[in-house]
């Protein structure tokens, strides 16, 4: 992994190029072994999105501040700018798929990026696998390894190919586990704006933004995401705010005038009474007691 220096205080890691000089697609097995000591108990993010299919778990890490234990036989999918912290130091028995949004932009990427898999990863993914489930996962993973060890022309074809049948699968057994398999276009227009919020949480805080981008009335929007959610709609935005100035509050030493700015707040003054709105806690409070409690 390559250390960007865009955020000394929270370190962001992306894809060095592999031996054939590929920067958008890594391939990562681990079987017994044990985590660099370094990276432990380090928050972080990633700017790509990482699969791990977790053989044998185990150890335990912390994403966006909530502990999982890694479980046997289970697929796990983390998004992009997700705060990680890696607490276990126990062995790994794993193989870890990382892939870029370039990766995604690519044209026969196409059809992968549209999955509900990587297009819903606002929020971390674990999947139970049951043994067929295990099988096919790991024979997808057969193939994938056997083509990315044997670099070609056809390599990239390949790989995508590869990659969005296992990706496809995992959507299945995703949308089967959120007792959601077909979505209405109501539910569809919920994901969507949840997509956009958060793309663009920073500089757009009003949902009539968000009904401009996605070329529909603020009414409307309002009411379907209200209708399917149970929320309103700029409750979505706040909450979006909310987790992000959380992130930043415990993970980092940035003055609030600072994460305010980064969260696209006029002063720190308004951040800090729209943060003691939605979470009856100041900032500045929030960060001591967190700290507190999980130090």
């Amino acid at each position: 992994m390559q250390l960007l220096n865009t955020d000394q205080q929270l370190p962001i890691y992306s894809l060095e190029a592999d031996e054939s000089g590929n920067r958008n697609f890594r391939l990562y097995h681990f079987e017994g072994t044990l985590p660099s000591q370094g990276d432990l108990l380090i928050p972080h993010r990633k700017d790509h999105y990482l699969f791990v299919f977790m053989r044998q778990g185990g150890t335990r890490q912390w994403i966006d501040m909530i502990p999982y234990n890694l479980q046997d036989n289970t697929a796990y999918l983390l998004g992009p700018g997700q705060i990680i912290v890696k607490e276990g130091a126990d062995e790994l028995w794993s193989t870890g798929i990382a892939f870029t949004k370039e990766f995604l932009s690519l044209q026969e990427s196409a059809s992968l990026s549209q999955l509900p898999l990587i297009q819903d990863t606002q929020q971390p993914h674990e999947l139970r696998l049951n043994s067929v489930d295990v099988n096919f996962v790991e024979d997808m993973l057969s193939k994938i390894t056997a083509e990315y060890n044997e670099p070609s022309e056809w390599q990239q074809r390949m790989l995508t190919a590869y990659l969005t049948l296992l990706m496809t699968y995992l959507s299945r057994i995703y949308q089967e586990q959120l007792k959601d398999r077909i979505p209405s276009p109501e539910k569809q227009l919920l994901r969507n704006f949840q997509s956009r919020i958060n793309t663009h949480f920073c500089e757009l805080h009003e949902v009539s933004s968000y009904a401009e981008l996605l070329n529909i009335s603020a009414g409307h929007l309002s009411e379907t995401v209200k209708t399917q959610s149970g929320k309103p709609a700029i409750k979505h935005i706040h909450e979006r705010l909310v987790l992000e100035a959380k992130r930043l509050l415990f993970h980092t030493e940035r003055s609030l005038k600072e994460i305010a700015f980064e969260l696209g707040f006029a002063d720190a003054s308004y951040f800090n009474r729209f943060f003691k709105r939605e979470t009856a806690s100041t900032p500045l409070a929030y960060r001591i007691n967190t700290r507190n409690i999980y130090y």
